[in-house]
């Protein structure tokens, strides 16, 4: 059955109003008409401008009569990550003395999708400094899962992904340094793309008095189908600002048309965060459906270094990128604590504020570790062509807001972890800059979705798509939940 028209694809969207089936203000009312029905309990958008909306949306629709659209998505409704600048609205990353933070300018990628036509009408929500899977701060309240109302959409984007979700947006911008893009999509059942560090503008998504992307973090789209990524991608990737005057980044395009032609590596769990067992029978049923499918399929083929080393390069490098934030007193106070760790402490928190005050040399040693690995993941993919894991150790979990992140734990296999160790499905692929996509993969017994983490090559963005795109079309896709 053909979904509803708040429910189709971007692609299929902006075809049909280049056929003149659809009017651009006919999609935007149909987004509209999911947000007012159903915001109130969901919380996804948090900010508006629908008479700018609905001015843009009179504009697409003017351009495509005259058969002139300004892009491939003209006329298609959106809405952006809280974070990112939107003329005339606040980014407060859900930082309370960021609240009159009001953007002067649009970000790069933001604004990479409303030339192509897209008619933003509203922001998502965001945890506290984007730094939580779960999406909740006092300026904007706690952002609710579709799925079950009393579980997190995931995070950072995780108003992104229940916009989606939800037919309130068509095509969604996220951020990702540990799983922001991953994380959300997983948790309500669409599509999300990590891309390569670097290949999509930062500009514009940044905190005041910041100019410079931190290492790791990414800009990527969000979507109801792997295909509006892949459409997406080629407006978001490029060179910006003082880069764009020599470096034209052209992105290689996937060699394989058809599931035969890819090799696959399997990875269903890690010592280093153990996962769910429904989550992991999702990941083993889509293996054995591609086993008789694909040109090779190994359990075992892995990168030349154990998963413990990437967990502890990558906690080091993640809490050393996001260590600017802290003030001078509290990096004094951090500093402070982390002498008083003992030598043996590798506790999550030891590990984290020693990096918070990691001396540079140390850091430098630390950092061309990571490009050492970054090389033999490289070598890895001449012999395979994606590797496909989880994105996070469960599905959905109930709302925590108790106490700081790494004292919360979650339940896995009957037993309460660190809701941090999880970070290694974060860390696997985004510490080496590699591109990963989450597609849908089924829902568990108790009814949440799961999605598929793909990860490839450094610049192989277009890779991991077209495996998803393939996924969509052979095994499954996204799928609504129930009442919306």
């Amino acid at each position: 059955m053909a979904l509803p028209l708040h429910y189709r694809s971007a692609i299929d969207l902006a075809r049909l109003l280049r056929a003149r089936k659809v009017s651009a203000r006919d999609l935007l009312d149909s987004c509209l008409d999911q947000y007012a029905r159903h915001n109130d309990a969901l919380n996804a958008v948090v900010v508006t401008d629908i008479d700018r909306a609905r001015s843009a949306a009179a504009a697409a629709d003017r351009r495509l009569k005259r058969g002139k659209p300004l892009g491939m998505f003209d006329g298609v409704p959106m809405t952006a990550k809280e974070s990112f600048d939107w003329t005339g609205t606040p980014s407060t990353w859900g930082v309370p003395r960021f609240r009159d933070n009001i953007a002067a300018s649009d970000a790069v990628a933001l604004k990479r999708l409303t030339d192509a036509g897209a008619v933003i009408y509203g922001k998502t929500n965001v945890p506290l400094m984007l730094a939580d899977w779960q999406s909740y701060n006092d300026i904007y309240g706690t952002t609710n899962n579709p799925w079950d109302l009393t579980r997190s959409p995931g995070g950072s984007s995780g108003g992104s992904a229940v916009a989606l979700a939800t037919g309130m947006s068509a095509v969604e911008i996220g951020s990702d340094i540990g799983a922001s893009i991953r994380n959300p999509a997983h948790y309500c059942g669409v599509y999300g793309h990590k891309p390569t560090w670097g290949v999509v503008p930062y500009r514009g998504h940044f905190l005041p008095g910041v100019v410079h992307p931190t290492d790791i973090s990414v800009a990527g789209p969000l979507a109801r189908s792997a295909r509006d990524l892949s459409a997406m991608m080629r407006l978001l990737a490029g060179s910006d600002d003082a880069e764009a005057r020599a470096v034209k980044l052209s992105l290689p395009p996937a060699r394989q048309t058809k599931l035969k032609q890819f090799r696959v590596a399997v990875m269903l769990t890690s010592p280093e965060s153990e996962v769910d067992q429904p989550v992991q029978d999702l990941l083993a049923k889509l293996a054995a459906f591609l086993a008789k499918r694909v040109k090779t399929l190994s359990l075992d083929a892995r990168p030349g270094f154990s998963t413990g080393e990437a967990m502890d390069v990558y906690i080091t490098l993640l809490r050393a990128a996001t260590s600017r934030r802290q003030t001078e007193e509290e990096f004094a106070i951090n500093a402070a604590k982390a002498k008083g760790f003992a030598d043996g402490d590798d506790s999550y928190y030891a590990k984290m504020l020693r990096a918070y005050v990691i001396p540079h040399r140390s850091w430098l040693m630390v950092n061309e570790r990571r490009h050492q690995m970054r090389l033999l993941w490289d070598q890895f993919f001449e012999n395979w062509d994606v590797m496909l894991c989880p994105a996070a150790a469960s599905a959905a979990f109930p709302h925590d807001h108790v106490g700081e992140r790494h004292e919360r734990t979650i339940a896995v296999n009957g037993k309460r972890v660190a809701t941090t160790d999880q970070l290694f499905w974060a860390g696997y692929s985004g510490c080496f800059y590699l591109p990963s996509t989450v597609a849908p993969m089924g829902l568990t017994p108790q009814g949440l979705p799961a999605g598929v983490q793909i990860i490839a090559r450094q610049y192989g963005d277009l890779t991991a798509i077209r495996f998803a795109e393939l996924l969509e079309r052979e095994y499954g896709g996204f799928v609504p939940p129930p009442g919306y």
